[in-house]
């Protein structure tokens, strides 16, 4: 098991607790009509972005799926500028431009928020090539699901990261439903980790409702691509207990078997694990909670009170203008 200190522990809670309360005032925000277009909730897989984040190092690039929210806030993107992208104002991470699928903060090297499913598994294996031509120490993080695992992208990008020996650590996020099709009905091969086998990546499996097992799996993995420079695949079987998303009727699967899996949350888990190791109180649970609802409120102020981009500058940023 991953040893850390006590602070890292709490810190680990924080941002589990944090992205959860965030999500949830999204979706709030969504029913408002203050957030519009797609909004895709993280809630039940907040282990995952936690956990493996905490392995990596701020020299280390990132990219992930339109369901990036949760990773934005873990990798240190502040709620403020996240909830204003998603209100579209110009204080966002992306001036307003890119909306709830298309966080980017270049300074994080948080480069998306990609909405085309699996269209970042090839930039992810571009990136970590320019690393590796650069002489860098870094590698590439790439997040993405287990429907995009069923595109051809995926195969492509793992094909030419084992072809071409560069330091990028493939996550799969598997929450068993590429938007509404059960994985059965996807993949031949369920046990996604043995897919990385076909292309010589060495890959894994770990339980990514469990915040513990996700840091030794992914410490492990990070530190495997950093020595030898060569890919890996690590798969986290997780579970969203929302919808795909605001706009899903979410008919596929029974409720039944949400609350089944709603026993399995990472939050409580690991909250149980710290009192039981005496490394946190119940009553500095509740700090962080109260310390978390102001910190959101504040967001949602600096959200509300954010600017239109004016309608002069609607061009910019455009390729090519229409002209007759």
């Amino acid at each position: 098991m991953t040893i850390i200190d006590a602070k890292k522990e709490l810190l680990l809670l924080y941002q589990m607790l944090l992205i959860r309360r965030f999500e949830e005032k999204a979706a709030e925000q969504y029913t408002k009509a203050k957030i519009r277009g797609f909004l895709h909730l993280y809630i039940g897989e907040e282990a995952v972005a936690v956990g493996v984040m905490q392995a990596l190092t701020d020299d280390d690039t990132i990219l992930c799926t339109y369901r990036e929210h949760g990773h934005a806030l873990a990798r240190g993107i502040d709620a403020d500028v996240i909830m204003a992208e998603m209100y579209g104002k110009q204080e966002g991470c992306s001036k307003g431009r890119g909306g709830s699928m298309h966080l980017f903060d270049a300074s994080k090297k948080f480069y998306g928020g990609n909405a085309i499913v699996a269209s970042h598994l090839p930039v992810a294996v571009g990136m970590a090539l320019a690393s590796k031509k650069q002489k860098k120490s870094n590698i590439t993080c790439c997040f993405f699901g287990e429907g995009a695992a069923a595109e051809g992208e995926f195969h492509e990008a793992m094909n030419l990261a084992a072809l071409w020996k560069v330091p990028v650590l493939f996550v799969c996020e598997n929450n068993l439903y590429a938007m509404g099709t059960a994985i059965r009905y996807t993949h031949a091969m369920q046990e996604l980790e043995k897919k990385g086998a076909a292309y010589g990546v060495e890959s894994s499996a770990v339980d990514g409702m469990d915040l513990i097992k996700v840091m030794d799996a992914s410490n492990t993995a990070v530190q495997k691509v950093r020595s030898s420079g060569k890919p890996y695949l690590l798969v986290c079987n997780t579970y969203r207990f929302r919808a795909h998303s605001m706009f899903d009727a979410e008919l596929y699967r029974d409720k039944k078997e949400v609350e089944e899996w709603k026993k399995h949350d990472p939050i409580p888990q690991f909250q149980e694990f710290l009192l039981r190791e005496k490394l946190i109180k119940e009553t500095e649970i509740a700090e962080f909670e109260s310390k978390i609802e102001k910190k959101i409120q504040k967001a949602v102020d600096f959200a509300e009170a954010g600017s239109w981009e004016p309608l002069d500058q609607l061009t910019r940023f455009v390729y090519s203008e229409n002209k007759i």
